[in-house]
């Protein structure tokens, strides 16, 4: 049973608007020798962690961040990482935590998009920043030990105990999480407290929750789960990186409770041969967004792996949210669920109007939960509102889909990857599910490429299980005979992998700019 919250707590959670070094401090004072956080051989408890981030937060403001301004962060996770985040917003700043996956050239556009005075890193950062160096201003400081900045330890050493107080308002930023960092010019979602304020009181958690983080902390999907689980006073077991084995010794060694994962990390648990040889029993949820979730690796997960499982569906952006309880709902598991309480969502077309049950359009929604903008991007920002007769604003989620009669949202594609070809509208998702039924596949992306005949034509890239003789004309020829004749694939090719950002996206813009660079005429 979950345990209900301290009289103080419960006290906390029924205003209006708290914050979470709010909540921090109080369970540093009602359970201090509480594990909060394990990094590796690391317990570190909640009286331990409130007063690290009470000597990061003075050590940042010593450092040049004030209340308003942003502590920049790109490394892989870790306790140091935590700490930061949580420090910043002690300060009444925001947290910008920047991907390590990002060029050089992104990295330092973030920077100072941003403005932090500091930039936490590691090893593997300084080395994607080497180019760059010299143009950074920042004061480095590295959460691993490594020469790439001043020793995080000997930073700490020299700050003192207590920050000044700082009261944030509601609409105060949260953090600053950038959109993109691989290519494309990246823009910073400002997402303001009262966003996080309602994430924080979660019902899936309770201060027994025991929360493994195996995605990066960068990400909006990651953070969803973490701040959570501090809120309520529970334990975070953190990886750097993900991998399946260590995944799966850790939720049985730490008695795990809950996890959120994207779609590609579950199909490589399941996948393993000794994966219903680990004790799961002590799961009571487990979460997925991020990607497109396969109904089959749904039902997987349902039939082997104890616990519900519930899916997301969102925008980092913010705007309306979906939630799945698939466990509850198994005849829905092709759709994203219902909007959750408090969140309304729309099928709009092309000129704004609003689309009934069973039609196709762009997903709009809004909520309590919605970005603040872009930040120093108010153009951006207008583009990614919707406004409907009144005036309301909402967010455009950029996905095409449709609701059924009982409110559940299936999606379609991202409407930048719909291929209109000799006319016609041709969902990828609709032939990706066609290959996914042949025995062979493993995983594969529909893209759009350019075609004189008919403007657009589809192309398919596949990865084959392991041990599979299949060839590419093979699985061409029998994913033709079961599309329609607009929907058939004009080529496909078979890869090993499908390129995927750090939270297991399919890259499409990868495969469709590698193939047109190599294909001009197809």
């Amino acid at each position: 049973m979950p345990m209900p919250p301290s009289a103080a707590l419960a006290t906390l959670f029924e205003q209006p608007f708290s914050t979470l070094p709010q909540v921090l401090r109080l369970h540093a004072q009602e359970r201090p020798d509480h594990p909060a956080v394990i990094d590796g051989e690391r317990h570190t408890t909640y009286g331990e962690l409130d007063t690290l981030v009470d000597r990061a937060a003075v050590a940042l403001s010593r450092d040049g961040v004030k209340p308003g301004g942003a502590a920049a962060v790109c490394a892989l996770s870790s306790l140091e990482y935590v700490v930061v985040f949580l420090a910043a917003l002690r300060l009444g700043a925001a947290a910008a935590p920047l991907a390590p996956s990002s060029t050089a050239e992104s990295l330092l556009v973030m920077l100072e998009d941003c403005g932090s005075p500091v930039l936490f890193l590691d090893a593997a950062t300084a080395r994607t920043l080497a180019p760059v160096a010299d143009r950074i201003t920042a004061k480095r400081i590295a959460t691993d030990g490594s020469d790439a900045g001043t020793d995080f330890a000997a930073w700490l050493a020299t700050a003192g105990a207590k920050p000044a107080p700082v009261e944030a308002q509601p609409n105060d930023a949260f953090n600053i999480i950038y959109s993109s960092g691989t290519t494309g010019a990246p823009k910073g979602i400002v997402q303001p407290n009262i966003m996080r304020w309602h994430q924080m009181r979660s019902a899936f958690y309770d201060g027994e929750a025991i929360t493994v983080v195996s995605t990066p902390l960068y990400s909006n999907t990651t953070l969803v789960s973490v701040i959570p689980t501090l809120a309520w006073g529970g334990t975070l077991v953190l990886m750097s990186k993900f991998d399946a084995e260590k995944f799966l010794g850790l939720s049985q060694r730490h008695r795990a409770t809950h996890t959120m994962l994207v779609p590609v990390q579950y199909r490589r648990l399941m996948e393993r041969a000794d994966f219903d040889a680990y004790d799961l029993s002590t799961y009571r949820m487990k979460f997925c967004t991020s990607a497109p979730f396969g109904s089959a690796l749904k039902a997987d997960i349902l039939a082997r792996w104890p616990g519900g499982l519930t899916e997301f569906y969102g925008m980092t952006e913010g705007g309306g949210s979906c939630m799945l309880l698939a466990h509850d709902h198994p005849d829905k598991l092709g759709t994203v669920g219902r909007p959750m309480p408090g969140h309304e969502m729309q099928v709009i077309d092309e000129e704004g109007a609003l689309l009934p049950p069973g039609e196709i359009g762009e997903v709009v929604g809004r909520s309590a939960s919605m970005m603040v903008g872009y930040h120093n991007q108010p153009g951006k920002t207008a583009e990614a509102e919707w406004r409907d007769a009144d005036g309301g604003r909402w967010i455009r989620t950029g996905d095409v889909g449709r609701f059924d009669e009982e409110g559940f949202l299936t999606l379609m594609d991202r409407k930048k990857d719909m291929i209109i070809s000799g006319g016609f509208n041709i969902y990828p998702s609709d032939i990706e599910h066609e290959l996914h039924q042949h025995p062979d596949v493993a995983e594969s992306a529909v893209i759009g490429v350019p075609s004189d005949a008919w403007g657009e034509t589809p192309v398919a890239y596949v990865a084959l299980k392991p041990g599979s003789a299949a060839t590419a004309d093979e699985v061409k020829a029998w994913v033709n005979a079961r599309v329609g004749k607009t929907q058939r694939v004009a080529d496909l090719r078979l890869s090993d992998a499908l390129p995927r950002s750090a939270i297991g996206k399919v890259l499409k813009r990868e495969l469709r700019d590698a193939y047109v660079a190599n294909a001009p005429s197809a």
